[in-house]
């Protein structure tokens, strides 16, 4: 019987199944004995790699089930069987290799999705390989300089790196890398667009003069400080809209009017960009007619006046006024037509004097 058990050792084998696995499959090992079937001992066994036993130790099954294998499982595998304590078979060494599969197709995706983010919000920048097993290092980048904004090492096939509160400086363009142990493979630019609401806008009246008359074109500007382009402006008079205009490109945007006497009163404008509308605060408006002009006029009328004629310059220009070479005073003029007189109000304000007018037709 002696004899025959010698044999037995030579003919004790370990087979792994597959016999070159990839990292992550799992791995199944055999002890095998042949002419096992002619013996009636029962034997226990036991798998072992680089000295160290495996599983639950010494078993009844021939077989070890390895879930997964990872290219740190790569070493010296045998098996041992064990009929009576005091005889142990083993195995010739198996050298088993676990294959590491590159990464490959690395891609960039955005949570919320295409890019666009609000300011304020949170921006998720997903990295994701369609391939590659064991630990994977990913790294994200920003912008055409490359600046590093976080690596993480994992073993999985995606990995995320989170903005919490996206502000406007974060608008730019992202990539990342992944590699595991081989060459780095990076994603493709991705570009990320911060939209911001508008600002509350500020409107400015402008008119060609101090005091608006009838007749002038006063220009209302309404202009929000910040807020993500194109941005539409609307335009009001004692809260009922009269008038719209479009800033593709960000910045403010004008409207022109035509004064009438039902002009007066107060203005305001909102500006909306699809984000929240904001309205500005109201700006009055009081301008007077001719007949106003004429009324408001002292009495009784002084004499000196001014009255622009076809050689005079364009009307509302101010024209300096000179008396002994000294400027002593400035007149300010309001012109009506009342029986073809012209009238003038002066007021002292600073130590020089000038006039301006409007022709008459």
């Amino acid at each position: 019987m002696l004899p025959r058990l010698l044999l037995l050792i030579c003919e004790l084998l370990l087979i792994a199944s597959p016999s070159r696995p990839t990292e992550g499959s799992p791995v199944t090992l055999t002890c095998k004995m042949h002419s096992l079937q002619t013996l009636n001992a029962q034997f226990q066994f036991c798998f072992f790699r680089d000295s160290r036993a495996l599983g639950q130790g010494w078993s009844s099954s021939p077989k070890l089930e390895i879930t997964a294998m990872w290219k740190e499982d790569s070493g010296s595998y045998w098996c041992e069987a064990q009929a009576m304590p005091s005889k142990v078979l083993r195995s010739p060494i198996s050298q088993i290799n676990v294959q590491r599969i590159p990464v490959a197709d690395v891609s960039l995706e955005t949570q919320p999705p295409g890019g666009q983010v609000m300011e304020g919000d949170r921006l998720v920048l997903i990295c994701s390989v369609a391939m590659g097993t064991g630990n994977i290092t990913f790294l994200w980048y920003k912008g055409a300089t490359g600046l590093n904004l976080q690596t993480k090492t994992q073993r999985s096939l995606t990995a995320e790196y989170e903005i919490p509160t996206v502000r406007e400086s974060d608008a730019e363009q992202y990539y990342c890398v992944a590699e595991n142990g081989y060459d780095p493979s990076p994603s493709g630019l991705v570009s990320i667009t911060v939209r911001i609401p508008v600002s509350r806008p500020i409107l400015t009246l402008r008119a060609p003069r101090a005091e608006a008359v009838v007749g002038d074109v006063l220009e209302l500007h309404c202009e929000a400080q910040r807020g993500s382009p194109p941005i539409l402006y609307w335009f009001y008079h004692e809260d009922v809209t009269f008038g719209s205009s479009s800033a593709p490109s960000g910045g403010g945007a004008s409207f022109n009017l035509s004064l009438t006497a039902e002009h007066s009163g107060n203005y305001s404008c909102e500006a909306n960009n699809g984000l929240g509308a904001q309205r500005s605060e109201a700006v009055t408006l009081d301008f007077i007619g001719i007949a106003q002009a004429l009324e408001s006029l002292p009495s009784p009328v002084p004499q000196e006046f001014t009255c622009l004629n076809s050689n005079s310059p364009t009307p509302g220009q101010l024209q300096p006024v000179y008396e002994n070479g000294e400027p002593s005073q400035m007149t300010r003029t309001k012109v009506g037509r009342h029986s073809s007189e012209q009238k003038a109000a002066s007021i002292t304000v600073c130590t020089w004097r000038v006039s301006f007018g409007l022709e008459l037709p």
